[in-house]
């Protein structure tokens, strides 16, 4: 029998579905199947051996260019201890490296525009993490599964015209 040949309707939804029959194809015959593997890219550097990247969070847009070095990161020209002075904004910048087990193996050049000091810093953490799996992709699975490729999509909502911010109605006087 022919690999495409469907005997009864049970072997036309197994067939749908992608699953051998066993009666067009003997045990010995049908093949293994594992899940998809992804595909592992190419790495991504420019001329000068970096690796670059935009990162994304509320209203803030981050250019990042990561390459090998000590571990010092540029923000806006100056140190990353100096623009992000709270020691939280410094720790969600780290969180890349944190996870791939890469701290103080790169360097890092970030202009940042827009939004405030935290939505800067998550800009920056996540052009730092679409970089870093640029310029090392098998650490991919590994950002990706921890959540920084994701561009966080909650940004302020919009103010509508008859209220008072976006949501909050005018006050009421029933008099």
């Amino acid at each position: 029998m022919s690999e495409n040949t469907v005997t009864d309707l049970a072997d036309l939804g197994n067939l749908a579905e992608g699953v051998a029959v066993e009666a067009a194809v003997p045990a010995a015959e049908a093949p293994v199947r594992t899940g998809p593997a992804a595909p592992i890219r190419d790495k991504e550097v420019d001329a000068q051996g970096r690796a670059y990247a935009t990162g994304r969070r509320k209203d803030a847009v981050a250019r990042v260019w990561l390459k090998p070095g000590t571990g010092k990161i540029t923000v806006n020209g100056r140190d990353q201890a100096v623009y992000f002075a709270r020691p939280t904004l410094r720790l969600v910048i780290d969180q890349p490296f944190q996870i791939s087990d890469r701290v103080g193996q790169y360097d890092i050049v970030a202009t940042v525009k827009g939004g405030g000091l935290s939505g800067q810093a998550g800009a920056v953490k996540h052009g730092i993490a679409q970089a870093l799996s640029k310029f090392e992709p098998l650490l991919r699975s590994t950002v990706k599964a921890a959540g920084f490729l994701t561009r966080d999509p909650r940004v302020v909502e919009r103010k509508k015209y008859g209220r008072a911010k976006a949501r909050r109605s005018f006050q009421f006087s029933k008099r």
